[in-house]
């Protein structure tokens, strides 16, 4: 079940049902079953809390997911600063929900097993978020 809340923040996500649709069908394609997923959107301020609680980092970020998956039940928190999507809609001249789909997909694709630490890792991360976003109309 894919659920959304906030923290902090006030924001009301729109296009719910697109959205939860979009997510299943990547997480299907993935060769993976949806299992619970909790999306938190916040401030850039609270995930820093959470990224110096939980992660020993120091610094800004614009989403955490924290992996609860078992087997192939994708299941996890994505935390998502508003702040930080915000920021980048602007940097990367792209449109706001736009960007957020993007963190969106990235946290989803963490929970597929998919990481970003190395140059061919984020390749591929970066190849999957465009394949997956062409997918999802605005």
């Amino acid at each position: 079940m894919l659920r959304f809340f906030t923290e902090n923040i006030s924001f009301k996500l729109t296009n719910r049902r697109k959205i939860k649709h979009w997510i299943s069908d990547v997480v299907g394609s993935e060769n993976k079953i949806v299992g619970d997923i909790n999306f938190i959107f916040c401030s850039d301020e609270y995930l820093l809390g959470i990224n110096k609680k939980y992660l020993n980092h120091d610094y800004f970020t614009d989403v955490i997911t924290f992996d609860f998956c078992k087997e192939n039940k994708i299941s996890g928190d994505i935390f998502i600063s508003m702040d930080s999507v915000r920021a980048n809609s602007v940097i990367y001249k792209q449109l706001f929900e736009k960007e957020l789909y993007r963190v969106m997909i990235h946290g989803i694709l963490h929970l597929c097993s998919y990481g970003d630490s190395t140059k061919s890792e984020i390749a591929l991360m970066r190849s999957k978020e465009n394949n997956y976003l062409k997918k999802m109309t605005i």
